[in-house]
């Protein structure tokens, strides 16, 4: 064999063993992820801001007054149907006392103007008071209340024979209960239509 065709021969295979050499010995490279795109440009942060404190709870809402087809309806109901839904708001006293608020005063104005309409109706205030004291001390304040409202009345310009007064002290609570709640609830004016 010639010795330039054996050189030729020997290169030949020198370059295909070392190119399946370096092919053997070269890992396959993983496949590359596309790059995730960026994110959004976010706006400025800002700070949280403080929580705001509390607000305070608002008053107890006072129920609707009750409301009536017009005078021809009140004057047409039995007294039963017109004490069960009765015109006549009751007012409110603080513990031990017997004093009348702005409240109770504006309570009493506006059933005086009920009481004005209905020159026929004669009413009944009724005195209470919470559980608390014994039942003599509680009799005669709830007396002292309903003569209060009475006498609130009739400075109003209501006839005094219209008005009767009867103390229950605490007999006949409006709310059941031994806490504050029941207590202010119970300590009250009522009013009764007794006669048409």
């Amino acid at each position: 064999m010639d010795s330039k065709r054996f050189m030729g021969t020997a290169r030949f295979l020198m370059v295909g063993v070392a190119g399946y050499l370096t092919l053997a010995c070269v890992r396959p490279t993983p496949p590359v992820e596309p790059d995730a795109p960026d994110p959004p440009p976010q706006a400025a942060v800002r700070p949280t801001p403080a929580p705001s404190p509390p607000r305070p709870a608002p008053p107890p809402l006072q129920p609707p007054p009750p409301s009536f087809g017009g005078e021809d309806d009140l004057a047409s109901r039995t007294l039963e149907d017109l004490n069960r839904e009765s015109p006549l708001e009751p007012i409110f006293f603080l513990y031990d006392s017997a004093e009348m608020d702005v409240v109770g005063r504006g309570v009493l104005d506006a059933n005086a103007e009920m009481l004005q309409r209905y020159p026929s109706w004669v009413i009944t205030i009724e005195g209470h008071c919470d559980e608390r004291g014994t039942p003599e001390y509680n009799l005669g304040l709830g007396e002292r209340r309903a003569l209060a409202a009475r006498q609130y009345l009739v400075t109003l310009g209501l006839e005094a024979d219209r008005i009767r007064t009867v103390s229950y002290g605490k007999e006949f609570p409006f709310v059941p209960g031994g806490n504050e709640d029941a207590w202010s609830r119970n300590r009250r004016a009522h009013f009764v239509i007794t006669e048409r």
